[in-house]
């Protein structure tokens, strides 16, 4: 590899920092720069230091993960962001894949998985621990209960309306036609709305 992956990490907890720490200060293709225990001080750090990929945790004190991680994502879109959590849920999976993070994995990973993962988000790649991979292929078998709302909402954007234009047909706002949209891509376990209007239309929602 050519390029030394530049690398922060966000937790609160002290041993998953230090055990984090002391694998990847042993990865000379990885430089990890600095770690963080709130969300609010990395985000300060990223306004003027570029950095490859972080290390997101889910709960943290002053901030989750999934709203620092779209915060990121939009203002650092190069950025790559790894969650990393003790929660094998596959709906906080599938929302922080939503947010943009390029992966997920649990805190018991190898010092192998989580150095492979890091290369791998580098290179664009998704990655997923084997477990959350398997939680979330058996929900994507599963049929989803959305409610008629949702069911709406699911029929507008399959015909190309914009969020706007849903709220007007609706009589809602658009804030409320996003809360369906956000609730339909975790319940159908996609992250865009492209994947979510072909696997409803698959699954005979539409």
């Amino acid at each position: 590899m050519d390029n030394v992956i530049s690398v922060i990490i966000i937790d609160d907890h002290p041993l998953v920092l230090n055990g984090f720490e002391f694998i990847l200060n042993r990865n000379a293709n990885i430089l990890l720069r600095k770690t963080f225990t709130c969300a609010a001080d990395a985000l300060n750090f990223l306004m003027t230091d570029h950095i490859d990929v972080v290390l997101m945790d889910i709960n943290m004190p002053d901030m989750n993960g999934i709203d620092a991680t779209e915060i990121i994502r939009k203002s650092y879109p190069e950025t790559r962001i790894i969650a990393i959590s003790n929660l094998n849920e596959g709906s906080i999976a599938s929302r922080m894949m939503q947010a943009g993070a390029a992966g997920y994995l649990l805190k018991n990973v190898s010092a192998e998985e989580l150095t492979e993962a890091i290369q791998a988000v580098y290179d664009g790649e998704q990655v997923l621990s084997k477990e959350m991979n398997d939680i979330l292929s058996d929900k994507q078998d599963t049929v989803p209960k959305i409610t008629e709302r949702e069911r709406e909402v699911l029929a507008l954007m399959a015909k190309g309306y914009t969020t706007p234009k849903i709220g007007e047909l609706m009589f809602i706002s658009p804030l409320t036609v996003e809360s369906h949209r956000r609730n339909l891509l975790q319940k159908f376990c996609v992250t865009n709305s492209v994947s979510l209007i072909h696997r409803a239309t698959e699954m005979k929602f539409i």
